[in-house]
Order: structure tokens, then sequence, then C-alpha cells
């Protein structure tokens, strides 16, 4: 009996100093490794506003961080922003890093496609994916949805709103649009997730109507996403021909390809509008710069071809980028031990997370006004674009992992964003919360709410 009293004492005792800890060192920056538990309970704690938490502990710990989970779990990592460690990793020694079992498994509808793939698989599927985006056809059939679907979508919808005086959530139209031109007869009402069998059932009916109209007409059938991956897994051939030339690799690569871009797009054109909305000096800039370049007969005349004249909006989508990347963490498995350049020691199998939500807040890199959104920092005194590591700007990824529709992207995101700035004034509704969402892609997390009016010269 006096042991089992001495046990709760003492677990009591515990208990008190835990809580007492809790308490009094809710913003300190050092974390606990508690025995059993490790370091689980000052992550739970700050879970709901973890992007920053990770921020300010990574900057504590100079920018590389090992995180200790409790003892009967799998939950150990290592956290980094440090753009040396980020080459190190993506490029400088590429083949140790992984995404590894885990990751297929939280991406599993993504099947064996290039989201989900390693090594060869991957090697072979990238190798195929850029032979169609060099395809003239594919780049065509990209200008003719990009410029329709705002012409014939998003203005009206805008329009309508504007007309209407009502409030409209961005980050929604947005995620609609970007949905619709990835693929044909596809609407919003396709939930990803949660009808992954009817969307397999219907994808699997358009491959198979898709390899029929080509049989049958050939050069005669309309050109459209799934067109370029049936032709691009035709010329494939080698020892992968049998694995090609199935159903499920045209389904795989076909989903990849179309979410790629799904919520990527919509999340850097979100974070994009509510910067711009929130800085009048910026949105006085783009605009007199889309002014100088294609105002023709007080109508602006697109060429997509010209695009790139725009630096100051090229600048501003890259700032807004590197303030809010889509993709505010990235995991990986090391497959055999290694030193990262900053010195860390790295165990097979370890998790490694990069961190490109903290990258773009260290002063370390970027300046004392790194928290500032500032369009300049990306113009050189020439008044061109400056080169910027991919390692430093990672919202791309970097290394042989770099994004293929890094242009296509800065493209589609130009021709929205611009079309917006010139014809609409966007105010977001007064005490309306924007803060980045808990997920994999960073959303806000109650949507972008705001009130559009059509612009008056």
């Amino acid at each position: 009996m006096a042991m089992l009293s001495y046990a709760e004492i003492a677990v009591a005792f515990l208990c008190f100093l835990f809580l007492w800890h809790w308490k009094w060192n809710r913003d300190s920056l050092a974390i606990i490794n508690w025995p059993f538990v490790g370091m689980l309970p000052r992550l739970i704690q700050n879970v709901q506003d973890v992007h920053e938490f990770a921020t300010q502990i990574l900057k504590h710990y100079g920018g590389t961080f090992e995180f200790k989970g409790p003892w009967f779990t799998n939950m150990n990592f290592v956290i980094t922003s440090d753009p040396t460690n980020i080459h190190h990793i993506l490029s400088r020694n590429f083949s140790n890093y992984q995404k590894g079992p885990k990751f297929r498994e939280v991406f599993e509808p993504f099947g064996d496609g290039i989201i989900n793939s390693d090594s060869d698989s991957w090697r072979y599927q990238r190798k195929l994916i850029q032979s169609m985006i060099k395809n003239k056809k594919y780049e065509c059939l990209l200008e003719k949805v990009y410029l329709g679907k705002v012409e014939s979508g998003l203005i009206s919808i805008l329009d309508h709103f504007s007309s209407a005086g009502i409030e409209v959530d961005l980050q929604d139209v947005f995620q609609r649009y970007t949905f619709d031109n990835r693929w044909l007869q596809i609407g919003e009402e396709k939930k990803l997730i949660n009808a992954w069998k009817v969307f397999d059932q219907f994808l699997y009916q358009c491959i198979s109507s898709k390899r029929e109209e080509l049989s049958q007409k050939m050069e005669e059938a309309n050109f459209d996403l799934l067109t370029a991956c049936i032709e691009v897994e035709q010329d494939g051939g080698g020892e992968r021909d049998g694995f090609t030339k199935s159903n499920n690799f045209l389904r795989d690569m076909a989903l990849g390809l179309m979410v790629a871009g799904k919520d990527t797009i919509s999340s850097g054109l979100t974070w994009f509008i509510w910067l711009v909305a929130t800085h009048p000096s910026v949105e006085a800039k783009i605009v007199e710069e889309m002014r100088e370049h294609f105002l023709v007969n007080n109508e602006i005349k697109w060429d997509i071809k010209e695009i790139s004249k725009l630096v100051y909006l090229h600048g501003a989508i890259c700032e807004s980028l590197r303030l809010f990347p889509p993709a505010p963490f990235e995991l990986l498995y090391a497959v055999d031990s290694d030193i990262l350049a900053s010195g860390h020691r790295i165990d097979p199998n370890t998790k490694m997370v990069y961190c490109p939500y903290a990258m773009g807040r260290m002063e370390s890199t970027w300046g004392e006004d790194c928290l500032e959104f500032k369009p300049e920092r990306w113009i050189s005194k020439f008044g061109r674009i400056m080169h910027v590591p991919s390692y430093k700007f990672i919202a791309f990824n970097a290394g042989p992992r770099t994004c293929l529709g890094k242009d296509m992207a800065f493209i589609q995101m130009k021709i929205v964003a611009s079309t917006i700035i010139w014809n609409y004034r966007v105010k977001v509704v007064k005490g309306h919360p924007v803060l980045p969402s808990i997920s994999f892609i960073l959303h806000t997390k109650h949507g972008l709410k705001v009130t559009v009016t059509k612009r008056d010269f």
C-alpha cells in the first residue's frame, strides 16, 4: 500500500510540473523532450497555428530542428528551412531522399502516378510528361482553355456578383475555375476524395471513349488533355510498354496532371488577390503596367507570348508565393544515413520535413523586411526579374523534382490575376478572418470573402 501511495504521489507531482510548465512557458520557444511523450504536448498545444509555430521554432534553433515524438510511436522527424540543407536534400544527394510508402498510403487515390512515384517509375513518367508539355498542340490547348475560361466563366461570374452587390468567396471561385480547366465535362460536383469510385468509373469511361475516337478518326479527333496523355503513352515504348499502354497508367497519369494544378493554383491566386487587395500601391502599379503593354483602344488585348513583359506582376506573384507557398510542408524519407550541410546526422528511414512557409519568413534568407509584401524584391535595377535559386525560393520545388508546370502556372496566374485587377476593384469583407488552413495545401481557413465592383477608369 505504501508503494502504491508513493507511486500516486510521484504521478501527481509529475502532472503538477507538467501543468505548471504548460501554463508558464506557453510563449517559450525552447521545447522540452518529456519522458514517454516526447515533444508531442508542445505540438498539440500549437497545432491550430502550426505554420507560425514551426516558423518560430526554426528561427530559434537556427533553421533546423529534430522533433522527438512519443517513444511508442514513429513520430520522430527532422524539420528544416535552411536553404543549404534544402539544396543538399533536393539536389546534391537527391537519390537518398524519397517520398516513401507513407506518402503513397496517404495519397492512395493517385495510384502509381508521378505524384506518388519514386526512382525509375518517377523518372520515366517525368520524361513522358516533359515531352507532352513541349507538344505545340498542348500549348495551343492550354492557351485556348485558359483564355476561354476567363472570358466565358470567370468574368461572367464576377460581373454577376458585381452588379448584384453581394459578397463572393473568391477561393471557391478559383477552385472551381482551376478544376474545370483541367478536364472536359467535369464540374465542381465531382469531389475527388469523397467520390473516388464514381470518379474512377467516369475516368475509365472517358479513356475508353477517347481510345475509340482516336482509333477511328485519328487526326480529326479533338485534342485535349486525355488525347495528349494517350499520344505520350503510345510513344513511350521500351521496357515499360505494357505498363504505359494500360488504362490504369492513363488514369493515374491524367489524374495527377489534373489535380496537380487545381489546388496549388487556386491557393496561389487566393493569397495573391488578398495581398493585392490589401496593398493599394501594388494594385496601382500592376494596373499601370498593364496599361503600358496591353491596352489597345481602351481594351486589354491578351497575347500569351507577350505576357513576360508584365515584370512587376511577375514579381508580385513571386512575392505572394514566397509568403504563402501552396505546399507549406514537404515530407521525404532518407534511404541511407547522411549528414546535412548544417551538420545534422540523418539515420536511414528518417523523416525529413522541409518547410517552404517558414523559408519565406527567415530574416537570414530574405532580410529584416521578410514579412513585408514587396514585389520590388524581385526586380533588378535594370527592370528585369532577378534570378533566385530554387532552393531558396522553393514554391515550385527544386532540383530534379522542380515542378514541370511552373511556366504554365505563372501564365495561368497572370491571366486570371490581371483580368480581375484590370476589370474590378476587390475589397475584403470587413472583419473577415484570413488565416492559413491546416492542410497539405495552404488554403485560407475561412475562404476569401470579398465584394467586387467594376473598375471605373
